[in-house]
């Protein structure tokens, strides 16, 4: 299977040029464009990569001089041609591989070791939803399918052997993970959110992605809060999961503090929103139900003073960042494991892909083998009513039989004998001298 991926990354290419090359609705008119020139393609388009990975025609030609295939070409220009680019200004920043290596690229990107934070686990959730998408676009093609789950299964088989993943380097996902230890069942929690700046954005699509029930956004615009509750709803519909949304203005923080389980602040203000008594107050109302309180804001959102409750747990942005050091380096160490792993596992898939290739290459030497017997054999039914000797047209039939079943082994015994060492000849020539069954 010739395999390709022609894209732009973080690393290769600023945000505008992405932002250019990025995919959205014009998502399945790519993929319906693409059955043109490959024989199977997904796209990945996020925020920080534009991927298009594509199964190349068996019959593509690798030209030496620009050191890629000419089906591979074709990608390139289509995709400059797709998105109404000059593929001169673009090319520069472009990256294509095949075959090994454009494997290689792509299980490392599905576990998370090519991306801007190291070990992320979202990027394998989005190949996912590339791959259900070209499904239903028609776009995946003959063996492509497999390959993509090959892909899945070896990038989850380095998160797990592995600890490259295993630890929050962001303080989205450090809440996050704080969610996971703290409480069963995300889905019964309700979530709040103390102002909807950027960085308590990022924590929102963090936590909500873990299946929140009830979100409130506490925020001073309207606005603002509606466009964050907009992008959580489409998280949520992506992952065919419903969820509440409250909108409350920021003065009216403290009246809904007992509904949260979780809450992240983070609001800029000068001025404590969350104060001792108004957790106290919060904590009667819950029947001291545990709460996981969050404060990013500098200075601080909530008073320091909230943490000797013993129901809740308040962590500071500095409490966090000690964790994310030390677990960033963690995750480092970890990498070098895991690029050992994704080495190996493509090897392991190539394996497979030849083992493939080779059972569709027995089937079709088969047929053939099959479709000469039939042509020999109507050639001596033919003869024998024509009134021809039987014992003669049988010789004759075991005679044209044994030339056609040898001419091929014949030829390749002598092509290795040109071209291979000795024990490669001595091992062909042995297979074939025991290959025919008693």
């Amino acid at each position: 299977m010739k395999l390709a991926v022609v894209g732009v990354n973080h690393k290769t290419a600023p945000v505008e040029l992405r932002e250019k090359l990025s995919f959205g609705q014009d998502l399945s008119c790519a993929i319906d464009e693409l059955k043109a020139i490959t024989d199977g393609s997904v796209i990945v388009s996020t925020c920080n990569r534009s991927e298009i990975y594509v199964k190349l025609p068996d019959d593509a030609v690798y030209d030496d001089e620009l050191e890629i295939s000419d089906a591979a070409q074709r990608v390139r220009a289509w995709l400059a041609q797709f998105k109404g680019l000059n593929l001169d200004d673009i090319a520069p920043f472009l990256y294509i591989y095949e075959d090994n290596r454009a494997l290689n690229h792509w299980l490392r990107v599905a576990a998370g070791l090519d991306s801007m934070i190291l070990g992320e686990p979202q990027i394998l959730g989005q190949i996912r939803q590339a791959v259900a998408q070209s499904r239903e676009s028609g776009g995946m093609g003959r063996g492509f399918d497999w390959l993509t789950q090959q892909v899945f299964a070896a990038a989850r088989a380095v998160r797990r052997d592995t600890k490259v993943g295993a630890q929050a380097v962001t303080l989205g996902f450090a809440t996050a993970k704080l969610v996971t230890q703290i409480f069963d069942e995300p889905s019964r929690l309700t979530f709040m959110l103390a102002a909807a700046g950027e960085m308590n954005r990022l924590v929102a699509h963090n936590v909500a992605a873990l299946g929140m029930g009830r979100i409130i956004i506490a925020n001073r615009s309207k606005e603002r809060a509606e466009n964050l509750a907009a992008e959580l709803h489409e998280m949520a519909k992506a992952a065919n999961r419903s969820v509440q949304i409250d909108l409350v203005p920021l003065t009216e923080l403290g009246a809904h503090i007992a509904d949260a389980d979780v809450i992240s602040s983070c609001s800029g203000s000068m001025d404590a929103l969350i104060t001792h008594g108004m957790v106290k107050a919060a904590l009667k109302a819950r029947r001291h139900r545990p709460m996981l309180m969050v404060d990013l804001a500098v200075p601080r959102d909530i008073e320091p003073s909230v943490g000797s409750f013993d129901d809740v747990y308040l962590y500071s942005v500095d409490d966090l960042q000690h964790v994310i050091a030390g677990n960033l380096e963690e995750r480092k160490q970890a990498a070098v494991e895991a690029e050992l792993m994704v080495s190996q596992l493509v090897l392991d898939i190539e394996h497979q892909m030849q083992v493939q290739t080779a059972c569709t290459q027995i089937t079709a030497y088969r047929q053939t083998a099959e479709n000469h017997k039939e042509r020999l054999l109507n050639t001596a039914l033919a003869r024998l009513s024509d009134g021809d000797d039987a014992a003669e047209v049988v010789k004759e039939l075991a005679r044209t039989l044994t030339q056609t079943l040898t001419h091929a082994p014949s030829k390749l015994i002598r092509h290795t004998a040109q071209n291979s060492e000795a024990d490669v000849l001595e091992m062909v020539t042995h297979a074939l001298n025991h290959a025919y069954r008693d």
